[in-house]
């Protein structure tokens, strides 16, 4: 607690002076104003040196208390007081819900109401996150009972707005919500991210990117507000947080999508996500992860595994294979040393096609087709599904890497969707959807934030695109995506198991992309550290297709 009044002289002193927060005697106050002359003694102790001196003991009692109240000690302030249980629990639900970094509580000069009576003013001062500094003046009167001075305890007394069964809080600003396509309120966490609580400031996600939108530009992100304590509403507000009014963010997320994506990763307890794209604009209509938090569905960084024989084969198909080519499907392929294998070392019997291969993702078909392509011939087909472009989404996305071969053996990985590739489930819904629509349509989430939408540099031919979608369909029906068998809808699909890390035998993380024959929507399935493309994220796939229906 500080003392300060209109003394000029002394005021200016006394704010650079530890010594002087304490005064509980005449004596103190002699020895605390030794050397500063007749001004600065007289700021403490009134008009002259002969001031009551119930006012200098009042005064004492009344810098215990207010000590008590700067250090958040609200039992030991309540001690100093007539009603001890009513000032405790007060002042520990003001600090509780202010919070404030810093108080300082001075006092000013101390005036006889009465013999036993004291009126002493102070002024607080807090330092709240997220509203800045808040000051105000109050006053306190002390009653000496029983030669004992105590602070008479009011609600008031704490700040002179409030009335009993009031107290002081923080309240954040309003936001405006993030809505889906519908104009509900989206529900996807992972989406929406998080506020943070103390601040009001959004912490991630949506409410992080789009935090000046939603709250309504600059100013304090909170406002000092009197509270009922036992109803929790807002009496009235005494500061203004600021800024105008928010509007909401919409995206494109359709709700019933959403919601099926969201429920097909129930009870999944591997990190997962889903994926799902409109083709014919790119909008977003779910993205859903488990467990919520890191939006993996549209960040994440994954080798793609074999669900990229997408991209391969539309590299094969444009240098003039056709899916009735045979297609030899050994055990084991050998580059320079190294082994490649097929998932649990299968093999596709003699006469089999271009087609049956991706169809049964067959690996050493692939890595041993590696001849009929440049270096660069991936790299440059990726670039007609929009790959490694920077995408306007309106939220931040991994939009995929897809490096020129450095190597036969890079070249003959990078076949499978090993190597160095890496991807999001975004991306990889994306791959489909470019198979559905023809053509790549960059993805969106939050249209009026997209300035300008990504423009593929290349194109896929109209047969190779025939030829995929026949051969994406054929993984359906007599493929490795024999899961969505029968789901209706004529589901087109890619399966993909795709190693990471450094164990023997690796890891392995479970895909599926594909898209819906008779339905605008394309869509991704990643399980983490899942296992099997077919076998695992298959399964989650359909989950999803059926909740759709």
């Amino acid at each position: 607690m500080r003392h300060s009044d209109s003394y000029g002289n002394y005021s200016q002193h006394d704010r650079r002076r530890s010594s002087g927060r304490v005064i509980v005697s005449t004596l103190v106050v002699l020895a605390a104003t030794a050397g500063l002359g007749y001004w600065g003694y007289t700021a403490l102790t009134g008009d002259d040196a002969s001031e009551d001196p119930q006012v200098v003991e009042a005064a004492g009692q009344l810098t215990k208390f207010l000590n008590a109240w700067e250090t958040g000690d609200a039992k030991g302030a309540g001690a100093l007081t007539d009603t001890p249980g009513n000032a405790e629990s007060l002042i520990k639900s003001v600090m509780t819900n202010l919070k404030p970094s810093k108080t300082e509580i001075t006092a000013g000069a101390g005036k006889k109401e009465a013999e036993g009576e004291v009126e002493i003013p102070f002024t607080v001062k807090m330092a709240l996150s997220g509203a800045g500094d808040y000051t105000w003046d109050s006053k306190a009167k002390l009653v000496k009972k029983s030669g004992k001075w105590a602070v008479e305890f009011h609600t008031p007394l704490i700040h002179p707005e409030m009335t009993p069964g009031q107290t002081l809080a923080l309240k954040s600003r309003d936001r405006a919500l993030i809505l889906d396509a519908k104009g509900d309120e989206l529900q996807s966490a992972s989406l929406v991210g998080t506020v943070d609580a103390k601040s009001g400031k959004g912490t991630s996600g949506l409410e992080a990117r789009y935090d000046k939108q939603l709250t309504g530009g600059g100013g304090a992100a909170q406002s000092v507000v009197i509270l009922d304590r036992e109803s929790g509403q807002v009496v009235k507000k005494l500061t203004n947080a600021g800024g105008g009014e928010g509007k909401p963010v919409k995206t494109t997320i359709d709700p019933k999508v959403q919601a099926a994506a969201a429920a097909a990763l129930e009870g999944v307890k591997k990190n997962a996500a889903i994926v799902a794209i409109d083709p014919t604009n790119g909008n977003i209509l779910a993205a859903a992860n488990m467990p919520s938090g890191m939006n993996r569905a549209l960040e994440g960084r994954y080798p793609p595994g074999s669900t990229f024989k997408v991209v391969t084969t539309a590299a094969l198909l444009k240098q003039g294979m056709s899916p009735k080519d045979r297609a030899d499907c050994p055990k084991f392929a050998y580059v320079n040393g190294q082994r490649f294998e097929n998932q649990d070392q299968f093999v596709l019997p003699s006469g089999s096609t271009f087609k049956d291969a991706f169809a049964k993702s067959c690996n050493t078909f692939y890595v041993n087709s590696r001849g009929k392509l440049s270096g660069s011939a991936l790299h440059d087909t990726s670039q007609a599904f929009g790959i490694g472009g920077t995408w306007d989404v309106g939220t931040s996305t991994y939009d995929g890497s897809i490096p020129v071969a450095n190597s036969d053996n890079d070249k003959a990985a990078s076949t499978i969707g090993q190597a160095r590739l890496q991807a999001s489930p975004l991306v990889m819904a994306s791959i489909a959807a470019t198979v559905k629509e023809g053509t790549f349509k960059q993805p969106v989430l939050v249209p009026d934030a997209v300035k300008k939408k990504y423009e593929a540099p290349a194109q896929l031919d109209a047969n190779v695109v025939g030829n995929l979608r026949d051969m994406m369909r054929a993984t359906v029906t007599y493929g490795a995506g024999w899961a969505l068998k029968d789901i209706p809808g004529a589901p087109h699909a890619k399966t993909g198991t795709a190693e990471f890390g450094t164990e023997t035998p690796p890891r392995t993380h479970a895909w599926m992309i594909g898209y819906q024959g008779d339905s605008n929507i394309a869509w991704s399935v990643l399980l983490e550290d899942g296992g099997s493309g077919g076998s695992d994220a298959g399964p989650i796939a359909a989950r999803f297709l059926k909740n759709l229906t």
